[in-house]
Parts: C-alpha cells; structure tokens; sequence
C-alpha cells in the first residue's frame, strides 16, 4: 500500500515540524550540491529556520554569487523600468493624439463642418454645446469689461485727485503771488511818497529861492532909481 499524498500545510507539531525541517533541508542541499556538480552552475542556497538558526550552501564564494545576483537584479531592474517607461509614454502619446483628433473633430463640428455623419442626439448635443460655450464666452466677456470699467474709473479718480492738488497748489502759489505784489505795489507807494515829498520840499526851496532873488532885484532897481533922481535933482 503506497503513502498518501502529502498536504502542503503548516505543521502544527513541534516536534513533527522539525523533523520534516531536518529531512527536507537535508534533501534540499543534496540537490543543489548535484545541481552544481552535474550542471556546472553556481548554486548559492540559504535557509533560515523557525528558531533564525542560519543554513547555507554555495559551490563557490557565497559573497561573489551574491554580488553577482545584486548586479543582475540590478540591470534588469533598470531594463524593465525603461521598457515600462517607454511603454507608459507610447500609451500616452496615443492617449494625446487621440484627444487632439477628438478636439480637432470638434472644432470642425463648432465651425460647421463635417456635420453630416452626425446623428439627431449628436447635434442637439453640438448645440447645447454651443449655447455653453456662448455663455460661458459672454460671462468672461462681461467680467473682462467690468475690470476694465473699474480701472478706468479707478484712473479717474486718481486724475481727479491729482487736479484738486494742482488747483490748491496754484492756489497757493496764485495768493503768494499776489501778496509779494502787494507788498511791492506798497513799497513802490511808499517810495513814490517819500519822493513827492522831497520834491515838494525842494520846489518850495526853489520858489523861495526864486521870491528872493526877485525881491533883492526889486531893491536893487529901487535903490538904482533913487540913487539917479538924487542926482538929477542935485544937477538942476
């Protein structure tokens, strides 16, 4: 009568367990001390056990096996992400060559054309569309021209600001102005005053002057004449 069929499980006996440990890691290691042997391979096998009790067997340096592993697993790491990274951008390319034909197609369909492969639901679509596109081109449009207004506006208070400070600046410099004119017409007044005055002055000088002058040739005309009768009168 053959054994039966051995099912793959865990053991739950201890002591069956390592049994079946010991065996198998013996047979284990025979077959890759005969796979080396007969194949002429480099076989590098570790084990650990349920307790971390370290296992291994190499059929040459266990160090170069596994460096030589890490540099294998290494360039076909680098080779399959290059191969999925070209793959993922093909996939992507196609992707966007597709969404540019749909969006061409659809702007063509916007522009009147090619209309005639659509169906009833697919223009009532295309309209809807439209009309969404309308107003959504109407709403951008009417914001565009409200921050256009509201800048303008913003400039013309600015400019109105700025005219109220040139006017109360020409204000300004408008009354200091007509101060120092004040103040030169007054200096002007004072001076042509005091020149009248001197000039007055020197007039009633000169008159004097003059009233005398005539008042001694009076006198002398005077004395001249009665100098003369007297002589007349001492002759006859």
């Amino acid at each position: 009568m053959g054994r039966g069929r051995v099912v793959l499980e865990r053991i739950e006996n201890k002591i069956n367990r390592q049994v079946t440990f010991s065996k198998r890691r013996s047979g284990l290691l025979k077959k890759a001390f005969e796979l080396s042997v007969l194949c002429d391979a480099e076989v590098a096998l570790i084990i650990f056990s349920s307790r971390g009790k370290l296992f291994q067997y190499s059929s040459t340096d266990l160090n170069k096996i596994v460096e030589r592993y890490r540099q294998c697993r290494y360039s076909k790491l680098q080779t399959g992400d290059s191969e999925l990274e070209s793959q993922s951008s093909y996939h992507e390319f196609l992707k966007l060559r597709a969404k540019y034909e749909s969006l061409e197609r659809t702007q063509r369909h916007f522009q009147g054309e090619e209309l005639e492969p659509l169906s009833f639901k697919e223009l009532q679509s295309l309209e809807k569309q439209l009309d969404i596109t309308l107003a959504l081109t109407r709403q951008q449009q009417t914001k565009k021209l409200m921050a256009r207004a509201d800048e303008l506006r913003e400039k013309v208070r600015k400019l109105e600001d700025l005219n109220k400070q040139l006017e109360s600046k020409e204000k300004d410099e408008f009354s200091s102005l007509m101060l120092d004119n004040n103040n030169f017409f007054q200096l002007h007044a004072t001076q042509a005053d005091q020149f009248e005055s001197g000039t007055t002055i020197n007039t009633c000088r000169f008159q004097h002057q003059e009233v005398g002058s005539k008042e001694r040739a009076i006198e002398m005309r005077t004395e001249g004449n009665q100098s003369t009768h007297t002589k007349s009168n001492g002759w006859l």
